[in-house]
């Protein structure tokens, strides 16, 4: 990887370091511009409050309205991600390079690559059980081969509405 090449990513993960700048990121890739402060404080208030828009208090938009219009809209800007004019933000191109980095893992999470090479490791031992006659004889191949495969339709299941959940933003984008 080339000295620019990290120089970005480094800036990119300094830029989303904060809670609140991931939000307002995904704000600007949800709402329609362009976007004033307020509604943009009301968005961040109601992902950070797990509330809808229409439940947030004015002492929560209040905090995170000032929080953006001091710290966090200024950094957006000098990133490139938005621009701000007189209070309304419009993204820029800059914005949709930014989605890769928003894929969140929770931290008290297994990393979904080690679960499936662990139920790969499982299926492989289900499956060398059965090669080898030490499965137990009420079950045949077929009914094995449908519970592995059953088992990794369920893990993929799963494993989509739990990514979908943990986007940042997809919840409570506003007062349905």
């Amino acid at each position: 990887m080339n000295t620019t090449q990290q120089t970005s990513q480094e800036d990119v993960f300094s830029l989303l370091s904060n809670q609140r700048r991931r939000y307002a990121v995904r704000a600007c890739q949800q709402l329609e511009p362009p976007i004033e402060l307020g509604e943009l404080a009301e968005y961040i208030a109601a992902q950070e409050c797990d509330k809808n828009v229409s439940a947030i208090t004015a002492e929560e938009r209040r905090r995170v309205y000032t929080s953006l219009q001091q710290v966090h809209v200024e950094k957006l800007e000098e990133a490139g991600v938005i621009e701000c004019e007189r209070k309304t933000i419009e993204p820029t191109e800059k914005l949709e390079d930014l989605e890769f980095y928003l894929e969140v893992v929770p931290g008290n999470e297994i990393p979904w690559a080690e679960y499936y090479l662990g139920l790969s490791g499982v299926a492989a031992a289900l499956v060398a059980s059965a090669w080898f006659g030490v499965y137990p004889d009420t079950l045949t191949g077929y009914v094995w081969a449908s519970l592995i495969v059953a088992l990794f339709a369920v893990s993929a299941g799963i494993h989509y509405f739990q990514t979908k959940r943990n986007r940042l933003g997809t919840e409570l984008v506003g007062d349905e």
